[in-house]
């Protein structure tokens, strides 16, 4: 990183980390050819940074993916409205690790709150980001010293709608969007150099040729009309010899035997001049070449060949210039993922009804006419009976829910998660009114199964699940146990 030591970031006295970051760097020196590429500077997180989510909880709360049916709903899919590859990931993210810290969340509330209330703002942020490639991948891929002539014409073409996408956000109130406009800028430098060097639609790999537009160089140009208008140089050639020589019969033809030949009948072979060289002699006529059409022919069969190891010089030195500027594109790439994720809250905010909740330290987490939030979008023909929720940090911090089968328990204790997790990723949430007091840890105890292999009964298994997330769980964890030791007798 050509820097002295690593204390502004942190980790010198980490030797875990460093002995992690060497090993990802030491496999990523092998396993490129060339040369290590663009890497951002080392970002230290901490676990005590995000809300804890062991795997048994995303799996039960089905975040991104379901439970049961491969295609079934998850939380992921309701509320992903995202119109770039890089938004949906970036949601995605942010679902499998919310914030601890409440000003994050609030941050993007704020931002959200602005797109749900001036449309014309959140449609002026929408429409450009239809038509953008995934900036991330490409970003990669060039500072990989890999990328397509397709993939850098899909960059050339996205930076007007980074241009209108930056003018949008710079008419923000909110910091979090207003913040973006610079980064959103498109580097003139880099818009003038794609627009000078690519085709309109090149071709999709180097290999096929016609990448490099003919005004990007002379010499490409110059090469590229001799192999397309090889008739033309041909034509102009015979009428020039018709006219020195006098002899009207003359012909400049090609075939891929004798290659390129002037031939003449035997009523005019007595006036061919000197300097043709007799190749062949046919019953009707002679056919010559001379030294011109000799280099004219190599030129010719061989302009392709060096048009396309020219092209691919061109590509090369355009690549290597681009990739020093692949740090700019990466976190425009970063800024536009962010727009997209709060665009997409703001739409599905507006699309379902959901309030702003407030998030704060309180320990306290109330809510007013909660739904389960991915439940109320696949219920066809009824309506979702809303509940309120109140637990308290020093009264109410247990409650049991009790009920006949079918009668929501399950639907009702995972709408609280699910509630709590959307407020902290920055969400509004499916209710009328919430406040949500930061949570470090989110376990689900829901459903269990025996271990026969390892000697373990089905209550067993409840009851060491549930003995470790009390060795885990703080005085601000939510826990929801779903029918715990239902694997033995009532009693």
């Amino acid at each position: 990183f050509n820097m002295e030591n690593l204390d502004a970031w942190a980790v010198s006295e980490k030797p875990g980390v460093l002995a992690a970051a060497g090993a990802i760097l030491g496999y990523v020196e092998q396993t490129q050819v060339d040369t290590v590429p663009n890497i951002r500077p080392l970002v230290f997180e901490e676990s005590s940074r995000f809300v804890g989510l062991d795997p048994s909880s995303r799996r039960n709360l089905e975040l991104t993916e379901p439970l049961r049916s491969e295609n079934g709903p998850t939380l992921f899919s309701t509320i992903d409205h995202c119109h770039t590859s890089m938004g949906s990931r970036m949601l995605r993210s942010w679902i499998t690790q919310p914030l601890r810290d409440p000003t994050v969340p609030r941050a993007r509330h704020e931002a959200v709150r602005e797109m749900i209330e001036n449309e014309s703002l959140r449609d002026a942020l929408s429409e450009p980001l239809k038509n953008l490639p995934d900036l991330e991948r490409v970003a990669s891929r060039i500072a990989l010293g890999s990328v397509r002539p397709r993939e850098l014409s899909g960059l050339r073409d996205a930076l007007p709608a980074l241009q209108w996408l930056s003018q949008a956000a710079a008419l923000s109130r909110v910091p979090l969007l207003s913040d973006t406009a610079a980064i959103l800028k498109p580097d003139p430098a880099l818009t003038d150099l794609l627009g000078r060097a690519l085709l309109e639609l090149p071709a999709v790999t180097l290999r096929d040729g016609r990448v490099i537009a003919d005004s990007f160089s002379d010499e490409l140009k110059e090469r590229r009309e001799l192999r397309d208008n090889a008739g033309n140089v041909l034509a102009q050639i015979e009428a020039r010899e018709k006219e020195r020589t006098g002899i009207p019969t003359l012909r400049v033809e090609y075939n891929r035997v004798s290659g390129y030949y002037i031939e003449v009948s035997n009523s005019f072979k007595d006036q061919v001049p000197d300097t043709y060289i007799r190749k062949q002699t046919l019953v009707n006529g002679e056919r010559y070449i001379t030294q011109e059409l000799k280099d004219l022919e190599q030129e010719i069969l061989t302009a392709g060949e060096r048009d396309n190891a020219l092209e691919y010089e061109i590509f090369s030195a355009l690549r290597d210039e681009i990739c020093a500027g692949a740090e700019r594109i990466q976190k425009t790439a970063a800024a536009v993922a962010e727009l997209d994720t709060l665009a997409s809250l703001a739409v599905v905010a507006v699309k379902n009804n959901y309030c702003c909740p407030v998030v704060d330290d309180s320990g306290v987490i109330e809510i007013h006419d909660g739904r389960h939030p991915v439940v109320e979008r696949v219920l066809k023909d009824a309506l979702f009976v809303p509940n309120d929720t109140y637990m308290g940090e020093k009264e109410n911090r247990v409650a049991i829910i009790t009920g006949p089968n079918m009668a929501g328990k399950s639907t009702y204790m995972r709408q609280v998660a699910l509630i709590t997790l959307m407020a902290q990723i920055g969400s509004f949430v499916p209710a009328r009114a919430a406040r949500i007091g930061v949570v470090d840890r989110i376990f689900t105890r829901i459903g269990a199964s025996d271990d026969l292999a390892g000697g373990q009964s089905t209550f067993m298994v409840e009851m060491s699940e549930v003995a470790e997330i009390l060795r885990q769980a703080t005085a601000h964890s939510l826990l929801i146990l779903d029918e715990i030791g239902r694997g033995t007798s009532t009693f």
